[in-house]
């Protein structure tokens, strides 16, 4: 069996389990989003909803989440939430460029459950395991999701499984950018490429640190130490332990 029709008879499972009516997700533009518009498809048919969620975003977003969505036949919608992040910052005042770019993740994983909750769908993520690890999602924000399909794959695992798919050339070769402010992309953002990270997290599962730069490691590792509070569930105080 394909790793394409593997997950997607998983998505079907958790919706199912879930008692619930379909999915709902971020149709972005970039190649996570359209695997995971291939994918849903595939799992609910019809009962799929890709949100195109503008938020002061670029024209090229809005245009390869609907050349994916008529690759799949997926149904969508648009969501402009570009003037609410401006009434936001107006109201909290602007501060620091992580902090007001956070926003816009927090802001369109709302709008997700919105939707979610009025149509008894489930939340799907789009995030990868090379992202996962490192900690490069927003706490509360894209990563505040009910079900992860592309959670223990590799950005080339996800690519591989685009072309299994047939995600059109133009979105699989795209720069990876999480769209939080303009010119970023996501390598530039985390201060290590895909590859790298990919390297790392590879030579600690075979146990072979040995293949891997001391640099790379270090730094990888930090982040996963650091970012390890977005991967497990609040810490709660226990009565009677110091």
């Amino acid at each position: 069996m394909k790793l394409s029709d593997k997950i997607s008879n998983w998505i079907k499972r958790q919706v199912e389990e879930s008692n619930k009516d379909g999915i709902v997700f971020g149709l972005s533009g970039g190649l996570d989003s359209a695997v995971v518009a291939g994918l849903a498809k595939r799992a609910c048919g019809d009962n799929v909803l890709g949100l195109i969620i503008m938020c002061d975003s670029l024209a090229l977003d809005e245009k390869d989440a609907l050349l994916a969505a008529e690759k799949f036949a997926l149904k969508t919608h648009r969501i402009e939430l570009s003037r609410v992040n401006e009434h936001f910052l107006e109201v909290l005042h602007e501060s620091n460029k992580i902090a007001m770019a956070n926003l816009k993740p927090r802001l369109r994983m709302t709008t997700l459950y919105y939707y979610a909750n009025m149509l008894n769908y489930l939340v799907v993520g789009t995030g990868n395991k090379c992202e996962m690890l490192v900690g490069y999602f927003t706490k509360y924000g894209d990563g505040g999701v009910d079900i992860q399909p592309l959670g223990d794959l590799l950005k080339s695992e996800v690519t591989k499984l685009a072309r299994e798919l047939g995600v059109p050339e133009k979105i699989v070769k795209r720069v990876p950018s999480a769209g939080l402010w303009k010119g970023q992309t996501d390598e530039e953002e985390m201060g290590v490429t895909y590859g790298e990270i990919e390297r790392v997290v590879v030579s600690i599962e075979k146990g072979k640190r040995s293949e891997v730069s001391s640099q790379n490691y270090e730094k990888i590792m930090k982040m996963m130490k650091a970012s390890r509070h977005k991967r497990e569930p609040a810490v709660i105080y226990r009565k009677g332990k110091k």
